[in-house]
C-alpha cells in the first residue's frame, strides 16, 4: 500500500478540509473577554529578549555588539511600520480598538513610553557594558577628546582626503528652505556665526551613509584596533566646511519617518508602476520619530520640533553615538575568540553520492526517499540551491515553478532560473514585489527574469505570495515526474546561514500534483479547493488546523493521547489562539515555541492551564514554522510559512506540507523536546505577559543552548552516515 495514502486515510482525513468549522466551538461567548495580551507590548517584550542577550556577559562579546545592532535594526522598523501605521490611523479616523480593547491613542502612549524606557536602556547596554568590555578587550571607540597630536594629525589626512569632498553643509535661512531630513539617516545641526555681523546661522549636515561608520585610527605600535565614530570626526572639523564662520555649537540628530507601503491594487492598473510610485512616496513619508544627543539645546530642538512637525513625546534623548545598528560594522573584525564558534553547515547525507568518487546526483536522491533538511546546520548551497542549479542543467528537465519572496543581490537561484530560460526549458517565476523593504530589490529581479524570457507573474490580486515554493518537472522513461521543495524560509543563500529553516524536498507523486494545481492557481484563474498534503492559505489553511485543534481536544476528552505543539515566529490571530485555549480546557497539553510576538496567555487557570510558551533565541534567528498533532498516537505533523497572524492566514498565500516519514516525524519530536527541555535555554511566558529568562541551573551552570546541540547531533549524523 502506498504510505502517503495510507497516512493520509488515518486519523483527520485530509480530503475533508473545506469542510466549515464549528465558530461556535471557538468562541460561544464563555471565554473570558481579557483572554490576550497586547501584540505591540509583545512586540517590545521580543525585543528585550534580544536586548537581554547583549547584557549577558558569558556571549562573546563582538556577538553582544550585534545583538545591540539587532536591537536597534529591529526598533527602527517597528518605528516605520508599526508606530507609524497606528499613527496614521488615528489621525485618519480609521483607527480600532487593539486586540485587547484598548483605545488607539492610549495604546500609542504605552508603547512609546517602553520604547523611550528601551531606548534608554539599549544606550546604556552599550555605554556601560559592552563598550568598557570592548576596550578590555584591546577595541577601543574612541572619542576626538581621547586623541594626542599625532592621532589628530592622522585623522586630518584622512578627512581631508576620503571624508571632505562628500560632504555637503545645506544651510537654512530665508534663500534656502528647511532642508528634507531622510529617514533613518545621522545628522549634524550645525550653528554658526558670522564674525563680521554676528548674525547667527543654521545649518544641516547629513553623516555620509556611504561611508565607514567607524574610522580606524592608523596603529600606534600598541596592538590595540582603534575607530572614532564617523560623526564625531565630522564635527571636530565643521571648521573646514563653513570657512570664514564661527562653529559655536552642534549636535547630532537622526529621524525615523513612516516608510510603509499602502498599494491599493487595481486589476486595471499595472502593479510595477503603482508599488513604483508608492515607493517613491515612501521616502517623503511623515516623520514619527527624532532622536537627538542629550546635550542638544532648547533652540536647535524647537527648530527640528517646528519643522519636523513632531510632539515632544516623540523626541528621544539619548547619550552619543546616535544608531547603534552602526555596531554591524564592528562585527566584520577578525577576532574569532569574540565570536561564536564558526560553523560549517554539512551537507544532507541524504543527499551524498552512493558511491564516494561519484558527483552528486540530487534528482536519484529525491527519489529515494523525502528528504528533511534543517538550515543552516545542513547546507542550503549543496542541497536546495544545487537542486535548482542540476535542473537548470539537466536536459530531462521540462519546467521549473518558483517562488520568489526575498533573495539575495548576487542570487544564484536566480541565475539559475535564468540559465534555465535561456536552455529552452519552460521557467515560471512567482515575484512577490510586495515583501516589504524588498520591493525595489524584486522588481528589478522581475525584470531582469523577463528578460531572459522566465513566465514572470506577481501573485493574486489583494493577496501577497509568502510561500515558499519550488516544483521541477522531470522526464523519466518516458513519463513526467514532479520534484518538489516545500521550505520555511526565503530563497535566499545569504540568510540561509543565519536563519533557522526546514526544508522538504520529495518526489512525491501527491505533493508534485499539489503544487501543480497552487501553481496555476497562482498564475493562472484556478480556483483549488482541495489539496491532498498541502493546507493553503487563505482559503483552507486556518480551517485545517482548527480541525486538527479541536480533534486534539475530542481526543483528549475521550481519554485518548492527545497533544499539540507548535513552533513559530508569532502567534496572534485570535480564532486559532481560541480554539487552543477550548483544547486546553479539554485537557490537551499545548507546547508553543515562539521566538516573536505571542498574544496568549498561558496558565491561567480555567482558561490555559495546560499551555505552555517557550521563546528560544540565539545566534541563528528561529524561523521555521512546525504545526505538530498527536492525533491519537498517528501523528500529523505540518511544515510551512505560515505564522499564525491575520495576514497569513487572510492575506496571503501561505503553504503547509505534511510530513509522511516516520524517521522525519521523529526528527521533529525530537526537536520539541529539545526545545521544551528544562535542561535548554529559554524564556518563558507568565499570564501577565512578563517573560522570566531560564539559562542557569540551580548550581549557576549555563544551561544548553539549543542550536549548539543541534550542531552537535546533525554533525555526528553525517559523521555515522545516518540518513533521515
Amino acid at each position: 500500500m502506498d504510505s502517503e495514502t495510507y497516512l493520509g486515510d488515518a486519523g483527520l482525513a485530509t480530503d475533508s478540509l473545506d469542510d466549515d468549522y464549528d465558530t461556535t466551538w471557538v468562541d460561544d461567548g464563555t471565554l473570558p473577554p481579557e483572554r490576550y495580551l497586547d501584540r505591540e507590548l509583545s512586540w517590545l517584550a521580543f525585543n528585550t529578549r534580544v536586548l537581554e542577550l547583549a547584557e549577558d556577559p558569558e556571549l562573546p562579546l563582538l556577538e553582544r555588539a550585534n545583538f545591540l545592532a539587532i536591537f536597534a535594526s529591529n526598533l527602527d522598523e517597528f518605528f516605520m511600520v508599526r508606530i507609524a501605521g497606528l499613527k496614521r490611523r488615528i489621525l485618519t479616523g480609521l483607527a480600532v480598538p487593539t486586540n485587547v480593547g484598548t483605545a488607539p491613542t492610549e495604546v500609542l502612549a504605552v508603547i512609546q513610553d517602553r520604547a523611550h524606557e528601551l531606548q534608554a536602556r539599549h544606550a546604556a547596554a552599550f555605554r556601560d557594558l559592552v563598550k568598557p568590555d570592548l576596550d578590555d578587550a584591546g577595541i577601543h571607540i574612541e572619542t576626538w577628546a581621547d586623541l594626542g597630536p599625532a592621532d589628530r594629525e592622522s585623522l586630518d589626512e584622512i578627512f581631508a582626503n576620503k571624508i571632505f569632498p562628500v560632504l555637503m553643509p545645506l544651510a537654512v535661512d530665508p534663500a534656502h528652505p528647511f532642508p528634507y531630513i531622510s529617514g533613518l539617516s545621522l545628522n549634524l545641526s550645525v550653528r554658526v556665526r558670522n564674525p563680521k555681523t554676528g548674525k547667527e546661522e543654521f545649518a544641516r549636515l547629513k553623516v555620509p551613509p556611504m561611508l565607514s561608520r567607524f574610522v580606524q585610527l592608523p596603529d600606534d605600535g600598541t596592538g590595540l584596533l582603534r575607530f572614532i565614530p564617523l560623526e564625531d570626526l565630522i564635527s571636530n572639523h565643521l571648521g573646514d566646511l563653513f570657512p570664514g564662520m564661527e562653529v559655536f555649537d552642534h549636535h547630532e540628530f537622526r529621524v525615523t519617518r513612516n516608510e510603509d507601503v499602502e498599494v491599493e491594487e487595481d486589476e486595471s492598473e499595472n502593479l510595477i508602476q503603482t508599488l513604483e510610485r508608492e515607493l517613491l512616496r515612501r521616502r517623503f513619508g511623515p516623520p514619527i520619530r527624532l532622536e537627538i544627543t542629550d546635550d542638544m539645546d532648547d533652540l536647535t530642538l524647537g527648530l527640528l520640533v517646528r519643522e519636523l512637525d513632531i510632539t515632544e513625546h516623540e523626541v528621544y534623548r539619548l547619550p552619543a553615538p546616535l544608531d547603534l545598528g552602526g555596531l554591524f560594522e564592528l562585527t566584520k573584525i577578525d577576532r574569532p575568540r569574540l565570536k561564536y564558534r564558526r560553523h560549517v553547515p554539512t551537507t544532507s547525507v541524504s543527499l551524498m553520492p552512493l558511491e564516494s568518487n561519484s558527483p552528486p546526483d540530487i534528482f536519484g536522491s529525491i527519489a529515494r526517499q523525502d528528504i528533511l533538511l534543517h538550515h543552516p546546520y545542513e547546507s542550503f548551497a549543496t542541497s536546495v540551491q544545487a537542486f535548482l542549479e542540476q535542473a537548470a542543467a539537466d536536459p530531462n528537465v521540462l519546467a521549473i515553478k518558483q517562488t520568489l519572496y526575498r533573495t539575495s543581490g548576487d542570487s544564484p537561484i536566480v541565475e539559475a532560473l535564468i540559465q534555465a530560460a535561456e536552455a529552452g526549458k519552460q521557467v515560471l517565476a512567482l515575484v512577490e514585489i510586495k515583501a516589504r523593504f524588498d520591493e525595489s530589490a524584486n522588481i528589478s529581479w522581475a525584470r531582469k527574469l523577463e528578460k531572459a524570457g522566465v513566465h514572470v507573474v506577481y501573485g493574486l490580486v489583494g493577496l501577497k505570495t509568502h510561500c515558499k515554493l519550488a516544483l521541477v518537472i522531470r522526464q523519466e522513461g518516458g513519463s513526467l515526474r514532479h520534484y518538489s521543495h516545500i521550505g520555511t524560509g526565503n530563497y535566499n543563500p545569504k540568510t540561509s546561514r543565519i536563519y533557522e529553516d526546514l526544508g522538504l524536498l520529495t518526489a512525491s507523486n501527491t505533493v508534485g500534483k499539489d503544487l501543480t494545481r497552487l501553481f496555476n492557481q497562482l498564475s493562472g484563474y484556478a480556483i483549488e479547493k482541495k489539496f491532498k498534503r498541502l493546507l493553503v492559505a487563505p482559503l483552507h489553511l486556518r480551517n485545517g488546523l482548527l480541525k486538527r485543534i479541536r480533534a486534539e481536544a475530542v481526543n483528549a476528552q475521550a481519554g485518548l493521547p492527545s497533544g499539540i505543539r507548535i513552533k513559530l515566529n508569532s502567534i496572534v490571530d485570535e480564532v486559532i489562539i481560541d480554539a487552543l485555549y477550548r483544547a486546553s480546557q479539554a485537557g490537551v497539553p499545548v507546547e508553543l515555541v515562539v521566538r516573536g510576538i505571542c498574544v496568549v496567555k498561558p496558565g491561567v487557570e480555567g482558561l490555559s492551564e495546560n499551555i505552555i510558551v517557550r521563546s528560544i533565541l540565539g545566534r541563528y534567528l528561529e524561523h521555521s514554522r512546525i504545526f505538530s498533532f498527536v492525533n491519537n498516537g498517528d501523528p500529523q505533523v505540518y511544515i510551512g510559512s505560515a505564522d499564525m497572524m491575520h495576514r497569513n492566514l487572510d492575506r496571503r498565500v501561505e503553504a503547509l506540507v505534511r510530513l509522511t516519514s516516520a524517521d522525519h516525524l521523529r526528527e521533529i519530536d525530537e526537536l520539541f523536546e529539545l526545545a521544551l527541555s528544562d535542561s535548554t535555554s529559554h524564556w518563558e511566558l507568565a499570564g501577565d505577559g512578563s517573560w522570566s529568562r531560564h539559562h542557569h541551573d540551580v548550581n549557576g551552570q549555563p544551561l544548553e543552548d539549543m542550536q549548539n546541540v543541534l550542531m552537535r547531533r546533525i554533525s555526528a549524523r553525517k559523521r555515522s552516515g545516518v540518513v533521515r
